[in-house]
């Protein structure tokens, strides 16, 4: 990641809140840590030429990362994030990093993916087909990332004797739910889209937000978070109009 670049920038400013993180929210560190290191991650892969178009993915991974230092720096973030935010601090660290992650993935990313794409764009089966691929590719970004988040959430020591037997079902569980819960974004994205085009959008991204805290409320729930998840999936799907 090149020092300067928009990426670098915006890592700075999530480091900024993580250094300031009041001890009232302390918890929310998990969250923070894990994006962070991810964006530079994602940075990396676009110095290192894993995308198809990387001047795009950079602009579309700041858009992203700008919707998140939003919630955070909201009095009143969106539903999703207030949950996610408003969780119990006693919360296993893993825990609150799936509640960020639900709610970033599934109710941000529609929209980050919207902003850097024109409805002339979507018109462009050639041009969304690289978008798409380019979308795809980072799964494998996140994925790679998933053995190594889990050496930094075990280093907190607040995972229990049975998080440590399911790590190999956790990484395996992670892995899935980050492809389910892309391709139903992509979905989500056209949906959303759509409703641009209609005059309909700010009704759409409503319905995007109420199944989006639905979701995070039933992480909430009590029992092993990874476990349902592979069962139930992830990501959340708007209904065709």
């Amino acid at each position: 990641m090149n020092d300067g670049s928009p990426i670098a920038d915006v890592v700075a400013r999530m480091q900024q809140r993580l250094d300031e993180l009041p001890e009232e929210v302390a918890h929310r560190r998990f969250f923070l840590s894990t994006y962070l290191r991810t964006t530079q991650a994602v940075g990396k892969a676009i110095d290192d030429a894993r995308f198809e178009d990387p001047a795009w993915v950079e602009v579309w991974d700041v858009e992203f990362a700008e919707l998140y230092l939003r919630a955070h720096d909201a009095d009143l973030p969106p539903r999703p994030w207030r949950l996610a935010f408003e969780a119990s601090a006693q919360l296993p660290a893993l825990g609150h990093v799936l509640l960020g992650i639900n709610a970033h993935v599934n109710y941000d990313l529609p929209q980050a993916l919207l902003a850097v794409i024109s409805d002339e764009d979507f018109l462009d089966r050639s041009l969304m087909d690289r978008r798409r691929r380019d979308h795809e590719r980072i799964d494998g970004v996140l994925s790679a990332r998933v053995a190594a988040e889990d050496e930094e959430l075990a280093a907190t020591g607040v995972r229990s004797l049975l998080d440590h037997v399911l790590t190999p079902l956790n990484r395996l569980a992670s892995q899935r739910f980050l492809r389910e819960s892309r391709q139903k974004v992509w979905h989500n994205t056209f949906e959303l889209q759509r409703a641009r085009v209609a005059g309909t959008y700010e009704q759409r991204l409503a319905e995007l937000e109420v199944l989006s805290a639905a979701k995070v409320a039933d992480l909430l729930r009590p029992g092993q978070v990874l476990l349902r998840l592979a069962v139930t999936g992830f990501g959340v799907t708007l209904p065709p109009v």
